[in-house]
């Protein structure tokens, strides 16, 4: 679907900021706005989940770098950290918190760093599927396999390491010793061999890294007045963000909140790949209404 939502922008030290607000500020029942942040996806992600929400102010944006949000500090990374920073910014520019959040994939490692270093801006975050995996039994393993698909990448341009990228994240399970030291053919995932010479996909150029080596400061989560809750697509069952869904449960001391779908079980036709939106959003409503 095509969104033709304004967007606004905003300016923060390094970055300019572009974002979206659906409905009034302040709101007109006095509920909190209802944000949604991704991370490498920009919010043209969430056009259609937001749709299911048309009685709630509803705001997006595009992380520093991503999308319509440019960045002037030199960086390339992703940084949850900075991004946190921006994202209190974003909210004081909009009224102050709190806020509901839905933080999806790298978006949900943010998310949980905004809430740490800004507890007073969120009232409930509902984190889905954050892939954090040093808090993996398996770390090591698992950030092997992520170096030998930047390696792969690298190497043999996008259609070899997204083949690699693509056997790590459906994988089942703890990763065995030297998994993905023989690389899978692209072919058999309907990908292209041949190199294009771009090294700039941000799942495997390294922008992504501090994503998935975030270790989120759980003493500050515990202590925050903010009701975490981790969240995980029950077609995710087993794969890796699965796993560190449940391992930051573990870690809270909370239960998973099981979505329909998958890993992007909220996306419309967006990028192609339909999820559920409609009963992921029915879902994020029960989440938020327990609070």
């Amino acid at each position: 679907m095509t969104d033709t939502t304004p967007h606004r922008t905003l300016d923060v030290p390094g970055a300019t900021i572009a974002y979206d607000v659906r409905g009034p500020l302040p709101t007109a029942d006095g509920r909190p706005p209802l944000v949604l942040i991704g991370q490498p996806m920009d919010a043209r992600g969430f056009g259609t989940l937001a749709s299911y929400f048309p009685d709630r102010t509803v705001v997006t944006y595009d992380p520093r770098g991503i999308g319509r949000s440019t960045r002037h500090d030199g960086l390339t990374v992703h940084d949850p950290a900075v991004q946190a920073q921006d994202l209190h910014a974003l909210v004081t520019e909009l009224g102050g918190g709190p806020v509901d959040l839905l933080g999806s994939s790298g978006g949900a490692v943010t998310a949980l760093a905004w809430v740490a270093a800004y507890p007073q801006d969120v009232r409930t975050v509902v984190a889905h599927e954050p892939p954090m995996i040093g808090l993996l039994d398996d770390a090591d393993h698992a950030r092997d396999a992520f170096a030998r698909v930047d390696a792969a990448y690298q190497a043999h341009g996008w259609g070899v390491g997204m083949a690699a990228f693509i056997m790590m994240t459906s994988w089942q399970g703890p990763f065995p010793a030297g998994f993905l030291t023989d690389l899978p053919d692209p072919a058999q995932f309907g990908l292209p061999a041949q190199d294009d010479g771009s090294r700039d996909d941000p799942l495997m150029s390294g922008a992504s890294a501090p994503v998935t080596a975030f270790v989120p400061d759980v003493a500050a989560l515990r202590e925050a007045p903010t009701r975490v809750v981790p969240a995980a697509g029950i077609e995710s069952e087993g794969i890796i963000t699965w796993r560190t869904t449940h391992a930051l449960a573990d870690r809270l001391g909370a239960q998973v909140a099981v979505f329909p779908s998958n890993h992007g079980g909220f996306m419309g036709d967006e990028y192609g790949m339909p999820g559920q939106p409609e009963a992921f959003a029915a879902r994020l409503r029960e989440v938020l209404a327990e609070a």
